[in-house]
């Protein structure tokens, strides 16, 4: 089976190089950014306003490799790639959640944005409290580094 993608947009942000970037949206409080989406996808942002919070399904374009044991950001012990969020999968996909400020045209304005400048784009979706946020029981490894996210920042471990 071969499966393809396109980018629907590209992500710009303040971000050139890996090293120094937030590793999650939580860590890049009020950083903005901004998305531009292609003209022949501007018709699916309509509503999309409505929502003060988006899901950006996007491409990781600086990764190399693939590695299925990694050594997180979060963490100095190894671990299976699965359970952590780090770049370097077999389908290097990102997920992040932003603030949606507004929209211009086909242009995005975004906040708390944790991406490199020029990230492609895969998918958008709202992100709705109801259906994405849930009560957990547990968080695995990364229970022992809780309150941590908002200090850490990338380095060139996965380039």
């Amino acid at each position: 089976m071969n499966i393809t993608y396109q980018p629907i947009g590209f992500i710009k942000t303040p971000f050139k190089t890996i090293e120094g970037m937030p590793i999650q949206p939580a860590g890049a409080r009020s950083i903005r950014g901004s998305i531009e989406i292609k003209p022949e996808f501007s018709e699916g942002l309509k509503d999309l306003d409505g929502f003060s919070h988006i899901i950006l399904l996007y491409h990781f374009h600086r990764t190399r490799k693939t590695q299925l044991i990694v050594r997180p950001f979060m963490d100095s012990q190894p671990r299976g790639v699965f359970s952590t969020r780090a770049p370097n999968r077999p389908n290097p996909i990102g997920l992040s959640i932003v603030k949606l400020i507004g929209i211009e045209g086909n242009t995005l304005h975004i906040e708390n944005v944790d991406t490199l400048d020029g990230t492609p784009l895969l998918d958008i979706k709202p992100y709705v409290p109801e259906f994405d946020h849930f009560k957990v029981e547990r968080i695995g490894w990364l229970q022992k580094a809780r309150g941590e996210v908002k200090d850490r920042k990338s380095d060139t471990r996965f380039e």
